[in-house]
């Protein structure tokens, strides 16, 4: 019965991989539509959305099988329910990278904004984040999801200039309102894929350690999810 439960352990943590590959993939082809203006780009992680969300569909069934099967407890029970919550999670960031996509085509497909300030900041601690939160499940690494959370912070911080900045041109600059209305949407996507990458971190630390450590860490204006 052990062996059989190994088994399929391993199985469900190369479907929650792949899963994951899957949505880093979307995450980082949504970013660079969004920035190389490249509708087509865009298309693409539009397409691959329902593939995202079979996936998912898949991997929540195996968790459910088992535990039917095996009704695992402590450590074992841990895992699978932290798989099930990084697995919806992953779900989520894969349609926000959707999001992402659709606003990117839009701006592709109309005059050029300049972006805010901070946003290559944004955009480069977004794409390590959710990196790091898919390595840190893959390594089974505490130390490294913990620098995943604390790095939302910063992001937060930048959100929020963005949007007072971008706000601040739509009340000059009348004939952007539309196109500054979409930056904000996708700066905002950004922003909530890192509070997804630190859920992913944050049930990480709790599958290795055993400890709960959201809400002990927020500081700021981070938001629980």
């Amino acid at each position: 019965m052990r062996a059989h439960f190994t088994r399929d352990l391993e199985h469900l943590n190369d479907e929650i991989l792949i899963l994951g590959n899957m949505v880093v993939g979307a995450t980082l082809q949504a970013i660079d539509a969004l920035i190389q203006r490249r509708a087509d780009l865009g298309e693409e992680v539009l397409k691959g959305d329902d593939e995202i969300d079979m996936k998912e569909l898949d991997v929540e069934e195996q968790c459910l099988k088992v535990l039917a099967l095996y009704q695992p407890v402590a450590g074992d029970l841990r895992y699978i329910v932290s798989i099930l919550k990084v697995n919806n999670d992953l779900e989520r960031i894969g349609d926000l990278a959707g999001h992402i996509a659709g606003r990117a085509v839009y701006l592709a497909e109309n005059p050029p904004i300049s972006l805010p300030a901070r946003f290559n900041e944004m955009v480069e601690l977004v794409r390590t984040m959710v990196q790091q939160s898919l390595e840190s499940l893959v390594r089974q690494d505490a130390k490294l999801a913990l620098e995943v959370v604390l790095a939302d912070d910063t992001v937060d911080e930048i959100h929020w200039e963005s949007y007072r900045e971008l706000l601040g041109r739509m009340r000059s600059e009348i004939d952007i309102i539309d196109r500054a209305f979409h930056t904000i949407s996708a700066v905002r996507h950004l922003e909530r894929i890192a509070d997804y990458a630190t859920n992913i971190a944050e049930d990480v630390y709790f599958m290795v350690e055993g400890e709960i450590i959201r809400h002990r860490l927020e500081t700021g204006h981070r938001e629980d999810n």
